[in-house]
């Protein structure tokens, strides 16, 4: 026996058919997701792949790759509150104006983190060579801000800190 009104029996359908929705969405939705996670976590690599590249570039000098990763209005800002431009540092890296041993990002400290088309890069930094006839031998912590434009990642903004205090470990 069914106490069920026509009405209810309605409302019951319409529930149904809502609750097939749903279990349909769930799925296209967890998809979306890790599609979206797949894509940060793919622009975490390019960038971290790119920025190690333009630290690569610093330490020999090689203006060529250093223009083609910096965007045309790029900015650094150093701990002694230096700024310097693009062409800066591509006039820099021409003249050879430091010659380095090292510039290279210590091992597992950079870190990327990605928020839609903007990426910044943190890592600890050790620089060692000749600059003006002076051996210089420092750490210090850098920011590297990246931005997806239509031809790809380019670093646009940069920081560095001020020498870090030498330690042993240094």
């Amino acid at each position: 026996m069914n106490s069920f009104t026509p009405h209810t029996r309605d409302l019951f359908q319409v529930l149904l058919g809502y609750g097939k929705l749903i279990l349909m969405i769930i799925p296209l939705s967890l998809a979306t997701a890790t599609d979206l996670n797949a894509s940060s976590e793919e622009d975490v690599k390019t960038v971290s792949a790119l920025d190690t590249k333009y630290q690569a570039a610093v330490k020999s000098n090689d203006a060529a790759t250093m223009d083609q990763i910096l965007a045309d209005n790029f900015v650094l800002v150093t701990g002694r509150g230096k700024v310097s431009s693009k062409a800066d540092l591509i006039e820099s890296a021409r003249k050879k104006e430091v010659t380095y041993e090292r510039q290279d990002e210590e091992p597992g400290t950079q870190k990327v983190r990605v928020w839609g088309d903007t990426a910044v890069v943190t890592a600890l930094l050790w620089i060692k060579g000749v600059q003006g006839g002076k051996s210089i031998d420092y750490k210090l912590w850098f920011s590297d801000t990246y931005v997806r434009t239509p031809t790809g990642w380019r670093y646009v903004f940069g920081q560095a800190s001020l020498p870090l205090p030498k330690t042993e470990s240094n």
